[in-house]
């Protein structure tokens, strides 16, 4: 016996579509002018931010891509489950380009240690401005979904890291123009390249975790069993798994065996209700067995 949740998925990533066009234009056009003008002034700090804000474009177009293509009603039988996962191999996809671009940057931060190249510090400055607006727009713009979907999780951070490098870039140009002190910027590369490294890992982490199945981190397995088990008439909850579909779609599998005459669909309903109010938990598939089965046992895994 199981209990469904509707398709539609009130998808947050599908409410904030909108929002994520908006933000992936303004970065895309953005980081073709930052690339230009990091090459020409010969800034490192401004051409990591600009690798970084050319990261954050191909991530919101995935993203773009993942929450339309997840959004789309499931047409092959054999995708049980749509194209939900979508969003969360381009999570994790976008947290291999933050290492990628955070290993870049460092790496060319040592190199330039030795020896500083000159910098245009006046066009770097302009531009570190100009990135810092574009960057606190698309930040305004992602904040209200972030904290729902890893998908919008990992373009939020992305911008927010690119707001944080913009205004490193401002400093450096700043403190170059003031004393001439060209070693700031591989100094600024190099705290830009550790800051984005931990925020990287974060949505790394969070996208294995819905990868291998395990229990979502703000659910309690031991209490879940506790509370199905306290439900009248079960007297055992075994075969029980909880785990995340994609983001804002929390699952959970259990078998709950009734003791003889017990009504199984007042225990179904009770049991769906525990899961829904008390967990949070909407969908679950539930198999209610009488006391004198056999054979759950024989499952190896």
């Amino acid at each position: 016996m199981g209990h469904g949740h509707s398709h539609d998925h009130g998808r947050a990533g599908a409410r904030h579509k909108g929002r994520l066009v908006v933000a992936f234009a303004l970065t895309l056009g953005f980081v073709v002018v930052q690339v230009v003008v990091a090459v020409v002034s010969g800034s490192l700090a401004l051409l990591s931010d600009a690798g970084h804000m050319a990261t954050d474009a191909l991530a919101l177009g995935m993203a773009l891509a993942a929450i339309t293509l997840a959004s789309r009603p499931a047409t092959d039988p054999q995708r049980t489950f749509g194209l939900y996962r979508l969003e969360i191999l381009v999570a994790l996809a976008n947290a291999l380009l933050l290492f990628g671009v955070s290993g870049y940057v460092l790496y060319e931060a040592v190199t330039r240690f030795a020896d500083p190249p000159d910098l245009h510090e006046l066009p770097v400055l302009v531009i570190g401005v100009v990135g810092f607006v574009v960057n606190f727009v698309c930040f305004l713009l992602l904040r209200e979904g972030s904290g729902e979907h890893l998908t919008l999780k990992s373009a939020y951070l992305d911008v927010l890291a690119d707001m944080v490098g913009s205004a490193a870039v401002v400093v450096s140009a700043v403190t170059i123009r003031l004393t001439g002190w060209a070693v700031v910027d591989p100094i600024v590369g190099v705290a830009l390249g550790l800051w984005i490294l931990p925020r990287a890992w974060g949505v790394a982490r969070d996208a294995l975790r819905i990868l291998l199945q395990a229990a979502p981190s703000h659910t309690d397995v031991v209490a879940i069993g506790e509370d199905l088990a306290a439900v009248p008439g079960v007297v055992d909850v075994h075969d029980l798994h909880v785990w995340t579909l994609t983001s804002e779609m929390d699952v959970a599998s259990a078998h709950l065996m009734v003791a003889e005459g017990t009504d199984g669909h007042a225990v179904l309903d009770r049991a769906r209700d525990v899961l829904a109010e008390t967990h949070g938990i909407t969908h679950a598939t539930l198999q209610v067995e009488p006391e004198n089965h056999l054979g759950c046992d024989e499952v190896a895994w």
